[in-house]
């Protein structure tokens, strides 16, 4: 849709003929609500009268569809501008809003009595924070109900509203507004980890490109260590040469932090030739970083990852909640500022799609889409629930940022020889997102298998996840001075982060640009030239159905497969990824 930009003096003068002016700001028009208090939340009734809050407004670009039209030229091998990444400048330039889109809200802020030096802005203008809004001005603003409500198991307290408008003139430039009606807290995708106990007899093997690796006795694997890892993913031999350049972020929230000493115990026990791993803690949003209290989902992300890319500089980023209560928002918008961020970023944490509403993930969405243009590969882990935790009675329930199309979405396998669907692994079809082109001939051929089963419960032309997978049981990691095992998504997503950054070590080393968004290269590349494990047996059971299984081909259970690193690097030194339609 392109808007139809009406000059704005003209605007605020309108008036019924012979009657009174009226203004343009009353005349509201509903943008989200919510008809019940979201599960999990109990209302505490209206906040004091002093209460202020943060507001979060995100305004449409006046180049409607430029951001994804650039995303997907550098992204597709077959397009001339592929790899030809863009600058923080810019990707600014292209998601700019439209100077009449400003000045309206400006217009209506001045109109509520916001004054100019509470509005800051951020991201070319895209972007506005107006800080210290007071709850019954904030109510006027949005034509909302602000209270005060508790999570029943966590006891946080936030401010939301079950609903909220804008004026009708403000719905064509105005994405979402946040604190609204986003409640969800973040959730971490690792399965309770287990104490080690007795392992199962290994021998001392060879791999394949000779090696000396622990391999264990059965298919069963008894622990996932980094040898094993590296002799799976075919990077034994490879060894990172660009560290001056490389680079691999690992994100951390709800004060999750690693511990040093626990990397150099995993590195010592798995990885003795980088005994001396280290890594950079880069502060967000007032978030802090206390490596005596290290968190198990910070420990394994990193120690997955460094063991996998050692000696590639790693950077974990500690992210306090944005305004609205988004964890997400608050990095991105912290990270999206900076000139260089690290080519690969993975992330184990996400939300109940449903969870969100609607705009607000789009916007979200639309903001990891920027970091693809700046060739950052961005992965998520896509969950431990399968299909969806609980009964889901209506719908499957899939997690996201992993539904959004602008991601590179990670699932779970295990044992080898061959490797097969882990049953947590999460997967199926967004509500919220189309299906990306780069995926229509993949998907199409699984629901042409599928058929009819689980109508009505998921999607069919929703983004289907995972895109990828990689091990993701029996995975040690060390805590507290402890070796304990873990599993989930939340490990296989640093793995295959980790493969990626040494696919990307290799092409800075070489002279070439990072890979950036992989779905499109991964899709009509290394798909259908190899360069991916596919994983053919194993289902993802959850909402009380034994959930989609692991078929030929792409799947909402292990997606392409799993990546061979050997091949992906031939496919990318001699230029097949072009291959013909």
């Amino acid at each position: 849709m392109r808007y139809r930009w009406i000059p704005l003096l003209f605007l605020l003068s309108t008036a019924p003929l012979g009657g009174i002016a009226t203004s343009p700001w009353d005349d509201m028009r509903l943008k989200h609500s919510w008809k019940t208090i979201p599960e999990n939340w109990e209302s505490l009734g209206l906040p004091t009268a002093h209460t202020t809050i943060d507001l979060y407004i995100a305004l449409k670009p006046y180049r409607e569809n430029a951001l994804i039209d650039a995303l997907n030229e550098v992204s597709d091998p077959r397009h001339p501008r592929y790899g030809m990444h863009l600058s923080r400048e810019q990707v600014a330039d292209i998601v700019a809003p439209h100077p009449d889109t400003v000045q309206l809200v400006h217009s209506w802020l001045e109109h509520h009595r916001v004054t100019s030096s509470s509005v800051s802005v951020t991201h070319g203008g895209s972007f506005l924070t107006v800080t210290g809004v007071s709850v019954s001005q904030a109510n006027n603003l949005l034509g909302a109900s602000y209270q005060l409500y508790t999570h029943t198991k966590t006891n946080e307290t936030i401010v939301r509203t079950l609903g909220y408008s804008l004026p009708v003139v403000l719905h064509g430039h105005v994405q979402t507004v946040a604190p609204t009606t986003f409640f969800s807290s973040p959730l971490t995708q690792e399965q309770t980890p287990q104490k080690r106990s007795g392992v199962a007899a290994v021998r001392l093997g060879k791999s394949p490109l000779g090696e000396p690796v622990r391999m264990p006795l059965s298919r069963r694997i008894t622990h996932v260590t980094p040898a094993f890892l590296r002799w799976l993913y075919n990077t034994v031999t490879y060894v990172p040469s660009a560290m001056d350049r490389n680079k691999v972020g690992v994100t951390g929230y709800k004060r999750e932090y690693p511990s040093p000493v626990d990397l150099t115990s995993y590195m010592r026990k798995y990885r003795p030739d980088g005994i001396d791993a280290t890594y950079v803690v880069a502060v967000v949003n007032g978030g802090e970083y206390d490596p005596d209290n290290p968190g198990r989902e910070a420990n394994v992300n990193l120690q997955l990852s460094v063991g996998m890319t050692y000696p590639t500089p790693h950077i974990f980023y500690s992210t306090k909640a944005s305004p609205d209560g988004d964890f997400f928002l608050a990095w991105l918008d912290a990270v999206l500022g900076q000139q260089n961020v690290p080519q690969t970023i993975t992330t184990s944490y996400g939300y109940s799609e449903k969870d969100y509403p609607m705009e607000y993930a789009l916007e979200a969405c639309l903001l990891f889409a920027q970091l693809g243009t700046r060739g950052v590969s961005v992965l998520f882990a896509t969950g431990d629930d399968g299909v969806g935790k609980g009964d889901c009675t209506a719908r499957f329930a899939p997690v996201f940022p992993a539904t959004c199309p602008y991601v590179t979405a990670v699932g779970g396998t295990m044992s080898f020889r061959p490797e097969v669907a882990a049953s947590l692994s999460g997967g199926g079809f967004s509500e919220y997102f189309s299906r990306p082109g780069y995926q229509q001939r993949a998907v199409s051929t699984f629901l042409d298998n599928l058929g009819q089963q689980y109508s009505g419960l998921y999607n069919p032309l929703g983004r289907g996840i995972p895109d990828i997978s990689a091990q993701a049981i029996t995975i040690p990691l060390f805590y507290k001075g402890e070796e304990i095992f873990a599993e989930g998504t939340s490990c296989s997503a640093p793995i295959v982060a980790g493969i990626i950054s040494l696919l990307n070590d290799h092409r800075l080393s070489q002279g070439k640009r990072p890979l950036g968004f992989l779905n499109p290269w991964l899709y009509r590349a290394a798909g259908s030239l190899n360069g991916l494990n596919d994983i053919v047996s194993g289902s993802n059971p959850g909402c009380n159905t034994d959930g989609f299984s692991a078929i030929v081909g792409w799947d909402p259970v292990t997606g392409l497969g799993t990546p061979d690193f050997l091949r992906l690097m031939h496919i990318l030194d001699t230029g097949s990824s072009n291959p013909p339609e």
